[in-house]
């Protein structure tokens, strides 16, 4: 499957806000968007208005980078937004959230979203007691999601993930038990439970052109 592999730092700077594409480096001074906070390439040193055009590919491009999707697959979950019965761009933001890579990162079981597409990717995690490793498996209200190993000592490094993440604000549709290292889905997510602003107006915008 493929997936981007380049330097993601460039992709917090490219959108011109912090993405949390690296976990804790993200919080830390050592941050590439603290020091350089424009985007990467000598001519976008120049600042320049930008069309709405650009405007739109822009959101989508950065909500694109927050989930790690790519774009044939973020088309699809459009696809099936628009389809669906109201608002496509909320519909849109609470499928991305649905995804399972998702829940373990809001749960704080993975520091980013990539570390917790590789948790799932190790069959660490069973959903309603079956084992599940497809990050893009959509979770549903009252789902269990639950983090184990035959190995204990395997799961070690997802405990100190919670210890560092215990201040991120975990959100009101999850139920975590760290003890346990399980998830309980409450609700499906809402558009005021993202962590960060997302004008999805602007990307059904671009895609219904």
């Amino acid at each position: 499957m493929a997936r981007y592999t380049g330097a993601v730092c460039r992709l917090c700077r490219r959108e011109g806000e912090k993405l949390f594409l690296k976990g804790i480096r993200c919080s830390s001074t050592k941050c590439p968007l603290s020091k350089r906070s424009f985007p990467p390439g000598e001519r976008h040193r120049i600042s320049r208005k930008l069309s709405d055009y650009a405007l739109q590919l822009r959101e989508k491009q950065k909500v694109k980078r927050m989930y790690g999707v790519l774009e044939r697959q973020f088309r699809g979950y459009f696809k099936i937004a628009a389809r669906a019965k109201g608002a496509t761009g909320e519909i849109l933001l609470q499928l991305l959230e649905r995804r399972l890579d998702n829940v373990i990162f809001r749960a704080g079981f993975g520091l980013s979203h990539a570390q917790a597409r590789q948790i799932v990717r190790h069959n660490f995690v069973y959903v309603n007691q079956r084992r599940v490793n497809i990050p893009s498996f959509l979770i549903k209200t009252e789902d269990i999601v639950v983090l184990k190993k035959a190995k204990q000592d395997s799961l070690n490094f997802i405990k100190e993930n919670i210890e560092i993440s215990k201040e991120r604000m975990r959100p009101n549709w999850l139920e975590v038990n760290p003890a346990q290292l399980e998830i309980k889905i409450l609700r499906l997510p809402q558009k005021e439970d993202l962590q960060q602003p997302v004008q999805e107006q602007l990307i059904v915008e671009l895609y219904s052109k």
